[in-house]
């Protein structure tokens, strides 16, 4: 059954500019998330985007709060060898959200990176009025 469904579009050179303080990166993101971007050289932006904008589409599929999810340090975006991402959720996030499965598209093109985040609760128990 799903859950939720989240999107979020997010301006990359707002992303860059907030990117520029470590105290903002150290806070936002985990310690995967920041090797794979500074990894990208010129399109770390990018990817530093991208991992935001699931951040806002997670809260937007999930109904928590922005907070939890952007600074509670149980969200990040990580990437098979092949790059394709995945949400991974630790604490109370992963918690709350154990037994679901959450899938997640990133893309980026022009001055834009976007996040759609689609969660799906396993196990969940369906009644149906008669």
């Amino acid at each position: 059954m799903i859950a939720g469904i989240g999107v979020d579009l997010c301006e990359i050179s707002r992303i860059a500019r907030a990117v520029e303080s470590e105290h903002f990166r150290q806070r936002v993101f985990t310690p995967e998330e920041i090797a794979y971007s500074e990894g990208k050289g010129k399109r770390r932006a990018e990817s530093y985007a991208s991992s935001f904008a699931a951040r806002e589409a997670f809260v937007k599929a999930s109904g928590e709060s922005l907070g939890a999810v952007m600074f509670g340090g149980g969200f990040w975006l990580v990437r098979d060898s092949e790059g394709k991402p995945a949400v991974r959720l630790s604490g109370a996030l992963g918690e709350k959200w154990k037994g679901a499965k959450v899938f997640v598209s990133v893309s980026h093109e022009g001055g834009y990176a976007c996040a759609m985040i689609v969660i799906e609760k396993i196990n969940e128990v369906i009644i149906h009025d008669s």
